[in-house]
């Protein structure tokens, strides 16, 4: 579902929208709202971006979101230097407790699909401590899922069944994306992927320091506490965000 007056800037070709944490979580909330079909939102940082360079599929998931927020300082660096100062990095973990936030104040409700049991119990106890009013609707923790997960008719009835109107998806890119994607026609809630905002927000992960967050070494942060893991996934994502961005700037000039 398209949403009008997005304002954008191309990040290594792939449209990313503008904004800050209060403008794009009023827009996430409207559409919440009106209940809309096939509504989805990405979480979008360098690592995604590149992915979506290299698969046109992928690209297609970004395209034909409602949103793609910019969850990294490289997107927003290169957003200012096209010209849009007020650019601002809204992170996953950020847009999340911002969107719970706004949930309980407007009355709306939400689900949370994605890690394992008790990681969801963590992070259902955690938001209602802070978000004493909150509606969680639902949890759902499915089994292993492949990068492109099919249609789950009997989760969208549940999902859909549970009244949420907002649906957070912690699968992991780029299986989150493709799952909002390929089940947001059949929802009734906005799907957003946010990546390890639930392990943060359960406290199973510790989220790096405010400064490291701002500086855009969040990446180094995250390979050094799990390098075995990170390494390939960074060390590939940023060398070709890097090539990207200097065949980007080469074409401008």
């Amino acid at each position: 579902m398209p949403l009008i007056h997005r304002q954008l800037s191309q990040v290594i070709g792939i449209d990313v929208d503008v904004g800050s944490i209060t403008s794009l979580g009023d827009h996430i909330v409207g559409i919440a709202k009106k209940a809309a079909k096939n509504a989805y939102v990405c979480v979008a940082n360098a690592h995604m971006l590149t992915i979506a360079k290299a698969d046109p599929h992928f690209s297609e998931v970004l395209k034909n979101a409602s949103l793609v927020v910019p969850d990294g300082m490289p997107l927003v660096w290169t957003q200012k230097k096209k010209g849009f100062a007020h650019a601002q990095r809204v992170s996953g973990p950020d847009l999340m407790l911002h969107l719970c936030k706004l949930a309980e104040k407007d009355n709306l409700s939400v689900f949370l699909l994605g890690a394992s049991p008790r990681t969801l119990e963590l992070l259902s106890e955690n938001l209602l401590q802070r978000f004493s009013n909150l509606k969680i609707v639902g949890t759902h923790s499915p089994a292993a899922l492949p990068e492109k997960p099919k249609l789950n008719e009997d989760l969208v009835e549940r999902i859909n069944q549970s009244g949420a109107s907002i649906l957070f998806v912690g699968l992991g890119c780029p299986k989150q994306e493709y799952w909002c994607a390929n089940h947001a026609p059949q929802l009734n809630a906005v799907a957003i992927g946010v990546g390890a905002a639930f392990d943060f927000h359960a406290g199973t992960k510790k989220r790096p320091p405010l400064w490291v967050q701002q500086s855009g070494l969040e990446w180094l942060y995250r390979l050094l506490s799990e390098p075995r893991r990170l390494w390939k996934r960074y060390f590939t994502s940023n060398t070709a965000f890097i090539y990207y961005s200097f065949l980007d700037l080469v074409k401008r000039k």
